[in-house]
């Protein structure tokens, strides 16, 4: 396991949900505290340039965990389930464009409340013009070994996929190998029946996870279990990122070394867990066979 943080452009309108903005100054402040990636959290993909943003993670040892979308539906309006045609392929094109990105830097991207809303639409309106557009991205993506990570949003921001197990059901009918779930445990807590269990009961579907408290605010800052959390994923043999996509309260560095000393502690003892558990595995299976 690997934790990330998410940090947008200096240019970012206010509704950009991210800890950092400004990825020369913050990459390197990221990395100095500990985090092993970085969550690009893109409305375009020439938002970044390709050559510096590479030179810029080699020189901090960092990788791109992902590119996020939240800008795509904050700032433009965009959504995968709107019915005027000229508007979905302005999704289209842009997700085109993040998946060619994705493609060298993390291999992953997010679809959050890009998805859109049913509204007064029928419901099966909606999903079916979802399911329609995220087939062909997912077929785009799939040469390109590039996942799409669909994230449930609670329903006080969105009224279409707001539970892991809503979300589980949707990847089904989308039926591509390549989309998949990046369930965030702030969205969970407001929707889901449980946190660890849940994530565990679908841990076949997810890719990536978010991590922020009960109140938006770094972890340990509110009441979630995280120990519980962990505990459930470690029995789940989850092995992917997770990354803060928190409130900059009370401001972004303070907010982001919380992160850092509360979660990488546990992310540690985490692995460790996890490689044991592993030889423990391949022990049993030696002495099994002979």
């Amino acid at each position: 396991m690997k934790l990330s943080i998410a940090i947008a452009d200096t240019h970012a309108l206010p509704s950009a949900f991210v800890v950092y903005r400004g990825f020369d100054l913050c990459i390197p402040k990221a990395a100095c505290l500990g985090f092993s990636g970085v969550e690009l959290a893109l409305k375009r993909a020439d938002e970044i340039h390709p050559v510096r943003m590479q030179t810029l993670l080699d020189e901090h040892r960092m990788e791109v965990s992902c590119i996020s979308t939240g800008q795509v539906y904050a700032d433009d309006g965009l959504m995968f389930t709107d019915p005027k045609a000229d508007k979905r392929q302005q999704v289209r094109a842009v997700f085109r464009e993040l998946i060619d990105l994705a493609e060298n830097f993390g291999g992953l991207v997010n679809i959050g409340r890009v998805r859109g809303q049913i509204g007064d639409s029928p419901r099966a309106e909606a999903e079916n013009l979802f399911i329609e557009l995220a087939q062909e991205l997912c077929d785009y993506a799939a040469p390109r070994r590039v996942t799409l990570i669909l994230e449930p949003v609670n329903r006080y921001e969105i009224d279409f996929v707001n539970s892991v197990e809503e979300g589980v059901e949707l990847m089904r009918k989308v039926d591509r190998p390549n989309m998949m779930l990046m369930p965030d445990v702030f969205h969970m807590n407001i929707e889901d029946r449980s946190l660890g269990p849940e994530l565990a009961r679908h841990i076949a579907y997810v890719k990536y996870i978010h991590l922020a408290d009960s109140n938006r605010l770094a972890p340990g800052q509110g009441h979630l279990d995280f120990p519980a959390i962990f505990e459930a994923l470690l029995g789940a043999g989850y092995d992917g990122w997770v990354s803060a996509e928190i409130l900059p309260v009370p401001d972004p560095d303070l907010a982001a070394r919380r992160t850092a000393e509360y979660l990488l502690p546990m992310i540690a003892t985490y692995n460790q867990n996890t490689s044991e558990k592993r030889v423990s595995g391949a022990l049993s299976k030696t002495v099994g066979y002979r």
